[in-house]
């Protein structure tokens, strides 16, 4: 078993929606998130 590491940011470019600005991990601690993962296929 390996320790734990924290989560890396957000690669710069990424395209945000529904958010004034882009977030970074230090904006979503100790919140719940949700990532929602699809493609066109």
């Amino acid at each position: 078993m390996t320790a734990a590491q924290p989560a890396p940011d957000f690669p710069d470019g990424l395209e945000w929606i529904n958010v004034p600005r882009p977030l970074t991990i230090a904006d979503l601690r100790g919140r719940l998130v949700i990532l929602d993962f699809w493609t066109y296929g």
